[in-house]
């Protein structure tokens, strides 16, 4: 029983030390948020990219590792998981609010059609581009204020 306890606090702490790692993209939300983190034991955490071929995703593990060396968490283990694919459904809600906050279109729920511009709130969007700034997003436009802004993919 006390083992376990002190597994849960450990894993508690490895938590608190992986919120505090920003996404390299998006500097407002944490790879927590993001969804990026799958897994935390107190010998490992595993990490699944937003996409397979994501360039950030060594920059993330850099990040992470130096993050948990700074807590003295040296001997957890980084591990990359491609399957499941990662999924929009696993950025939390604070974190979609993170990203409205920050200017780019939280993913849409099945049957919108179209986000609501994260400037001005207008239902009034089109977009541009099916490639954003970083391949996990496209290019909006508002069609009332005029302003751009990018759509994080559904996937």
């Amino acid at each position: 029983m006390v083992r376990a306890q002190a597994a849960q606090v450990q894993d508690e702490g490895l938590w608190q030390v992986l919120a505090s790692v920003a996404d390299p993209e998006i500097p407002v939300i944490s790879i927590v948020d993001l969804g990026i983190v799958r897994t935390v034991e107190p010998d490992r955490v595993v990490i699944t990219p937003t996409y397979t071929g994501c360039p950030a995703t060594q920059v993330i593990e850099r990040d992470i590792r130096d993050a948990l060396d700074a807590a003295g968490y040296r001997d957890v283990r980084i591990e990359t998981a491609l399957s499941p694919a990662w999924t929009t459904d696993w950025i939390t809600p604070e974190g979609r609010v993170k990203l409205h906050a920050y200017g780019i279109a939280p993913p849409m729920p099945a049957g919108q059609r179209a986000p609501a511009c994260p400037q001005c709130g207008s239902p009034q969007t089109e977009e541009i581009s099916r490639f954003g700034s970083t391949p996990c997003k496209s290019l909006w436009r508002c069609r009332d204020c005029a302003e751009p802004f990018d759509l994080f993919k559904c996937h």
